[in-house]
């Protein structure tokens, strides 16, 4: 027995984890967020995995929302952290699998009326096996096993927020170069018309007041198209917070996106039926159902917490010469708390758990309901400004032709050239309205896209 106890000591302490210090410092974490790129290799090996075709070119000189996602998918924050609960989560279903060790008690004695010539010492030890009932080990299996899958959605909805983000900053910075360049277009034409106002006020022909306003109209397309520049600034930003990268990593690069065209929903057959769809598979709802299962396993677990665990001991004793032995088996006489309390705890979370899922259904439909409204009101919208800007287009034609044929002068052409860009800066707000609530439908939809289902790969964080 005593040449046996350094080996069981022995297995005890090599069977056991060790800590590592792994200390975190801030100037690298900053350093490390700062030195990343569109062009890393990392990023190129997991677009090339997911995407083959995207990696071709390398480093990609221009990024649709495809492309972007992928990246978004790997270096955004958030996701890192919806990763790491997720992986705290299935580290959970271990803990519930453990069973309770055994314990071993030395219990030493002394007789002070030892007979002569008899060792006063009794030494002993006791041995005792705890012995789960009711099924406890599996319940709290199934209970971190539904939490882990909780986690595991809420990475699918991250990823979707993410490309959400995405969408919306791609959308304006787009919208807002557009901008900058009709508003570029327009100053252009109003130059011109100022111009030629201050050549017929000199000769009589216009009033100051018609050259004032030409020149007032001038400065607010001056101030306008400094706003452009600035809203670009902030959409160019939002755009680098939006992939996780800093905005110096976006120099050099163009970004596309085709506003106003049909989106993914357009390949749908059956919009009642993908809202439908909808309030059954979207991740967030899939992890509310699976928190809800999550409350029944725990009223399970309490429900058999009200069966006593048993404990089977043994003990033994050298007693001045003589072996003794004995055996125990010990349990909680559940008399006085039959585990009420808990019990009734873990009744209204389970009823909790069901109540947010219904308002999180709830909560959907209206989202689907204002986005389907948005996307058909614009799409109308569009479709007649998209006419009256076809209608001033081909007016402009037509004055081009009559100055050609000497019927009308310069102040008439660059009067339809303003319309014309007046008409195309109208388009363009309601394309990218028209674009924002199609990608309004399309996440309260969740339509289903592989570049997501990747987000659910542990590893594929940016460094």
């Amino acid at each position: 027995m005593h040449r046996g106890l350094p080996f069981i000591l022995f297995g005890l302490v090599v069977g056991c984890a060790h800590y590592q210090p792994k200390p975190l410092v801030p100037a690298e974490i900053a350093s490390n967020l700062e030195s990343r790129t569109l062009a890393d290799p990392g990023l190129r090996t997991f677009v090339t995995t997911n995407a083959p075709k995207l990696a071709k070119e390398w480093p990609r000189r221009s990024w649709d929302l495809a492309g972007l996602t992928l990246v978004g998918l790997f270096y955004h924050p958030t996701l890192d952290v919806a990763r790491a609960q997720w992986g705290v989560a299935t580290a959970g279903v271990e803990t519930a699998a453990g069973r309770p060790n055994p314990t071993v008690s030395v219990t030493p004695g002394y007789n002070f009326n030892a007979a002569s010539g008899l060792s006063p010492w009794i030494p002993g030890f006791a041995f005792d096996v705890p012995i789960e009932t009711a099924g406890k080990r599996g319940k709290r299996i199934n209970h971190a096993e539904h939490l882990a899958e909780s986690a595991r959605q809420n990475v699918t909805t991250v990823a979707w927020q993410v490309r959400g983000n995405l969408r919306t900053a791609l959308i304006d910075l787009t919208t807002s170069e557009r901008r900058r360049d009709l508003l570029r277009q327009q100053l252009e034409v109003q130059q011109r018309l100022a111009e030629l106002l201050d050549q017929r006020r000199r000769a009589g022909g216009a009033s100051a007041v018609e050259v004032s306003a030409a020149h007032v109209a001038l400065t607010k397309l001056q101030a306008d198209e400094a706003d452009a520049q600035r809203q670009m600034a902030d959409a160019r930003n939002r755009l680098a917070e939006a992939l996780g990268l800093p905005v110096a990593a976006l120099d050099g690069v163009q970004f596309r996106f085709p506003l106003g065209s049909a989106s993914n929903l357009a390949a749908l057959p059956d919009e009642a039926k993908a809202r439908r769809l909808a309030l059954q598979t979207r991740s967030d709802i899939r992890a509310a159902l699976a928190n809800y299962e999550a409350s029944q396993s725990a009223l399970q677990i309490e429900v058999a917490k009200q069966y006593p665990d048993l404990h089977l001991g043994s003990g033994y004793q050298w007693d001045q010469g003589d072996n003794k032995w004995d055996l125990a088996l010990t349990l909680e006489l559940p008399i006085l708390n039959h585990n009420q309390g808990p019990i009734a705890e873990a009744e209204a979370r389970r009823e909790e758990a069901a109540a947010q899922l219904l308002a999180l259904q709830a909560k959907v439909i209206a989202e689907i309901d204002r986005a389907a409204a948005a996307k058909s009101t614009t799409a109308e919208q569009l479709k007649r400004l998209r006419q009256v800007h076809r209608a001033s287009s081909d007016q402009l034609r037509l004055v081009q032709a009559r100055l050609a044929a000497g019927a009308v002068d310069q102040l008439e052409l660059q009067n339809a050239k303003l319309e014309v860009g007046v008409s195309a800066l109208v388009v363009l707000d309601v394309e990218a309205k028209s674009s924002l609530a199609a990608g309004q439908l399309e996440d309260a939809l969740q339509i289903p896209l592989r570049g997501l289902s990747v987000a659910q790969q542990r590893g594929t964080q940016g460094n």
